[in-house]
């Protein structure tokens, strides 16, 4: 750990709520596009970008188009609003596990986000541990503002961050806190917002756990304006009754989205809180500071050799992955057929955009990663870059021994393993038509040998 902490140094709709007097204001891009009912002279806007659960993934794989996210991407939303006006808030969940990968990944965020200007990240649980089996737990809160509800080992990071903003002559006070329900009591929320009467403030309040008793004894708390959820879904959304305060929300998971909390402020000190989701889509200009700051990763991902490192299981009977060459003795009509199709080219994909040496790309990408004879590697194992024909049909060592006699057996992949909804968004409800992309046969039956 020690080591790698040294070597790594469109159109979404959206409802909003006007507390106490609501309206429904509905976005594209950000952008309302219309808002029922009147409103007082707004006097200033506070914008408070939200994200988190980024779970690893700093970028889409590229492989089809329509893909959402991406750290480089995301510059264009957050300074859609100036530094000024805004604060950009993380919540947590910084990767999924703590694998050697997920470490590296652990510290190019961090280093995202401080050149994304973020004005404080909350750390969870799992994010503080890592933070701290890296020696990175002391050296984070100097990057940037830093808030966790944990203890112990964690207890110097402190629960709660204010910062005054000035909005047209308006002082403007947000709090943000970091709470636990099970390991402190709900009356302890009173305190962590605690102000006098006659400032203007926004108070945030990031849970680390969401039900609905909870979300109703915190909702008592009159000083608490928004309460943020782990997400369950991708894209951000309004949790509670946007009529009702506090605006219970959550922020999405992936990157995919950015989450616009926008808080108005009239001439006679009322307050309008509104909420949208603003896909992070690929049309938009990436920052080239963070895209060299993925070519880091990239390169990190190769000097540790990740690849080789995965753990790889023990195919049942003996069997063996042979290549697709092996296949072109008895089955010359179909391997020139495939040889002409995208599947037969994937791994060129890879090469193009220099995520050849990262595990969780190539797996997509050649034959039997995961197993002791499949890929390893471009240099050992050359005959399995692609994919070929024993990602559907099974590994071929027997059945060419066998001279066809045995049948081909799992593991076979399943076409949705690859063509997942973050991979390909367009797959769902169009299966058939990407099936008839990779058709190469010419027997009536062998559709049926094929896992779709």
């Amino acid at each position: 750990m020690m080591r790698l902490a040294t070597s790594i140094c469109a159109l979404t709709v959206g409802a909003a709520c006007v507390l106490g007097s609501c309206s429904a204001i509905f976005f594209q891009n950000g952008v309302p596009l219309a808002m029922s009912g009147k409103s007082a002279h707004k006097t200033g806007v506070l914008t408070v970008f939200l994200t988190g659960n980024e779970l690893g993934e700093l970028q889409p794989c590229g492989c089809s188009g329509g893909q959402l996210g991406g750290l480089g991407r995301r510059s264009t939303v957050l300074n859609s609003v100036p530094a000024s006006k805004r604060l950009i808030i993380d919540t947590g969940s910084f990767v999924e596990g703590d694998s050697e990968q997920d470490l590296i990944k652990f510290n190019i965020i961090i280093q995202a986000f401080n050149l994304l200007d973020y004005d404080l990240v909350n750390l969870n649980k799992k994010d503080a541990e890592i933070a701290e089996g890296l020696g990175l737990l002391d050296s984070i809160g100097s990057v940037f503002n830093v808030i966790s509800f944990q203890s112990g080992a964690e207890a110097g990071i402190p629960t709660k961050f204010t910062k005054q903003l000035s909005l047209k002559e308006r002082n403007v006070t947000v709090t943000v806190a970091a709470f636990d329900a099970e390991s402190a009591p709900i009356a302890q929320v009173r305190k962590l917002f605690a102000s006098p009467s006659n400032l203007q403030t926004v108070n945030i309040l990031i849970l680390s756990r969401c039900n609905t008793a909870i979300i109703g004894s915190i909702a008592k708390v009159e000083t608490v304006d928004c309460l943020v959820c782990p997400a369950e879904s991708d894209e951000p959304e309004i949790i509670s009754d946007p009529n009702q305060r506090p605006l219970v929300i959550s922020v999405g998971r992936y990157g995919k989205y950015v989450g616009k909390l926008e808080v108005s402020f009239t001439e006679t000190s009322h307050r309008k809180f509104s909420f949208s989701a603003i896909p992070v889509t690929e049309d938009l200009l990436q920052e080239s500071s963070l895209v060299e700051l993925y070519r880091t990763y990239q390169q990190l991902v190769k000097v540790e050799n990740l690849l080789e490192k995965q753990p790889r299981f023990a195919l049942p009977n003996g069997l063996e992955f042979v290549g697709s060459k092996s296949c072109k003795l008895c089955h010359e009509y179909e391997y020139e057929k495939w040889s002409s199709k995208a599947h037969a080219h994937a791994y060129t994909t890879l090469e193009r955009v220099g995520s050849q040496y990262d595990p969780e790309c190539v797996v997509c990408h050649v034959v039997g990663m995961e197993y002791e004879s499949g890929f390893g590697s471009e240099d050992k194992t050359a005959h399995l870059k692609n994919v070929g024909c024993e990602n559907c049909h099974g590994p071929g060592s027997e059945h060419i021994r066998t001279l066809g006699e045995a049948k081909t057996s799992e593991p076979k992949s399943d076409c949705t393993d690859c063509h997942t909804v973050e991979n390909s968004p367009n797959y769902e409800r169009n299966e058939q038509l990407y099936f008839e992309k990779i058709i190469h046969w010419r027997e009536p039956n062998a559709a049926s040998n094929v896992k779709k």
